[in-house]
């Protein structure tokens, strides 16, 4: 799998949009002649294209595009005089040597498209800019849905953006960027190596009213597969995103990764290595929550382990999964780039997704710059040449999970060194201590007791006690497990059998 070096490239080229001159309206753009578009005509479009041989996506003029590296593109701004108009207008990012891809974008009305060309002058620039040069069927990077007009920060706060292969990303509730999403991840561990599609062409309609969902469609195209996507995208407390994919698969899919998230983890307060840096935590997400079709409720902290790992989570018609950033703290961080206000991201699927597993990827990083943590589904059905595959899933980018459990959830994981404090501290072991809060174990004289499962080694010292001062218990156990295999842990409480 590819690690990513992205996150403070999007977070300077926001930064950029936002700081452009700004007027009122939209004018002066270049459309193209309307053509007939509805979400049928690009599923049939997306069938056929499957059939075809794979083309690769366009690089225009690639030896300037080289020329336009991270400090080049950061000087080039879109004016958001120039934005697509609407209820939520939408500006453009420019190609460059980290996003060379050229994408082709619609504005969409009453059920006619209508191609935007680039053009230079739709950027701000400096006057020797190697940008200049390109010809104007050069096409844009992505894009940004900013707020609506309604708002009077429409100007300089989006929202929604699409940038680089099917990577999108979206603010939650408090109003900050953090981890991905992507239309479809393929063969991300798998030996022949990770495929990543490309978004090719975006059609976007912008509705009457800002309590209204923003319309994303789109064309997905990559060697094994090619889709058609609808993203209705509703803006509120968070942002909540219907998204609907027709797939036909042009060869063999090893491993297919439906609804994929990714984000970024480089250590935390239980797993934090003496001197590896100054700040306390950095992570977009800490944990992977899982809610299965049975009704069980799943906390699996975030890992950054010493090779890639990967965690299958089996399951039948599951209700939903989600990376998520639990920790609000902003003393935890001490960061000026708030991973405290990171969203979180949960994927409700809808209707029966039928027999598969939620997988799990870690990578290893050494900087925040690589984002290393990959969770999708992955459906036990073969994907194969020739066939074909639809879901429909609901995506919610918000402070926390949108249906909290009814029972005790995990608020904190911590790892030190095992044993009984003013004992000698045996070699090999390793105690964990899980911090639990909500639910019926706020009741007071309640006797809980901890069940422990590991897949190989020997638990010993267990035991759960009351945090002082709050209504949380704490539930702590050592662990011996000889060799560097991996150990896959499952804990949980029990009180009166239940």
């Amino acid at each position: 799998m590819s690690r990513f070096g992205r996150r403070t490239f999007l977070r300077a080229a926001l930064l950029a949009c936002s700081a452009s001159p700004l007027l009122a309206r939209a004018q002066g753009l270049q459309l193209g002649k309307a053509r007939p578009f509805s979400f049928a005509l690009l599923t049939d479009r997306a069938r056929k294209l499957a059939a075809q041989p794979y083309r690769a996506p366009e690089l225009p003029a690639p030896e300037l595009v080289k020329k336009l590296d991270y400090e080049t593109v950061g000087r080039i701004h879109y004016k958001v005089d120039y934005a697509l108009d609407g209820q939520f207008p939408t500006t453009f990012f420019h190609l460059g040597s980290y996003f060379p891809k050229s994408i082709r974008i619609y504005a969409l009305a009453k059920g006619q498209a209508r191609e935007l060309g680039y053009d230079a002058r739709y950027f701000d620039m400096p006057a020797d800019s190697p940008a200049r040069k390109l010809p104007k069927n050069s096409g844009f990077a992505g894009f940004h849905v900013h707020e609506s007009r309604q708002r009077s920060d429409w100007k300089t706060q989006d929202w929604v953006a699409f940038l680089g292969a099917s990577y999108f990303r979206s603010i939650g509730a408090l109003n900050q960027y953090g981890l991905s999403a992507r239309g479809l991840a393929v063969n991300t561990t798998s030996p022949a190596g990770e495929e990543f599609p490309d978004f090719r062409e975006f059609y976007l309609e912008s509705p009457a009213r800002a309590d209204q969902p923003m319309m994303i469609y789109a064309l997905l195209d990559g060697p094994s597969v090619c889709g058609a996507y609808r993203f209705a995208c509703t803006r509120g407390t968070g942002v909540v995103m219907d998204v609907e994919c027709a797939l036909f698969f042009r060869e063999d899919v090893q491993q297919l990764g439906v609804a994929p998230l990714t984000s970024m983890f480089w250590y935390s307060e239980y797993d934090k290595a003496y001197r590896i840096d100054w700040r306390p935590e950095v992570h977009d997400s800490d944990g992977l929550a899982l809610f299965t079709g049975g009704g069980e409720r799943i906390w699996r902290p975030l890992n950054n382990p010493g090779r890639t790992v990967t965690s299958s989570f089996f399951d039948r018609s599951p209700r939903g999964f989600g990376l998520l950033q639990r920790d609000r703290v902003a003393d935890h961080y001490l960061d000026g780039v708030r991973y405290e206000n990171r969203p979180s991201l949960w994927v409700e699927p809808i209707g029966d997704w039928g027999e598969g597993c939620v997988q799990l990827v870690e990578i290893p990083t050494d900087d925040e710059i690589h984002d290393n943590v990959v969770a999708f589904w992955r459906p036990s059905s073969p994907a194969k040449k020739g066939g074909r595959a639809s879901y429909r899933y609901r995506l919610h980018w918000l402070a926390d999970e949108p249906f909290p459990s009814s029972v005790a959830r995990v608020v904190a994981t911590r790892i030190g060194r095992g044993g009984e404090p003013g004992k000698p501290r045996p070699k090999g072991l390793t105690k964990f201590v899980v911090d639990f809060e909500g639910g019926a174990i706020e009741q007071p004289g309640l006797k809980v007791a901890a069940t422990i499962t590991p897949s190989r080694g020997e638990i010993s010292y267990v035991f759960v006690e009351r945090v002082p001062g709050t209504k949380q218990l704490r539930a702590q156990f050592d662990l011996k497990a000889e060799g560097t295999d991996a150990v896959e842990l499952r804990m949980f409480l029990v009180a009166d059998d239940k």
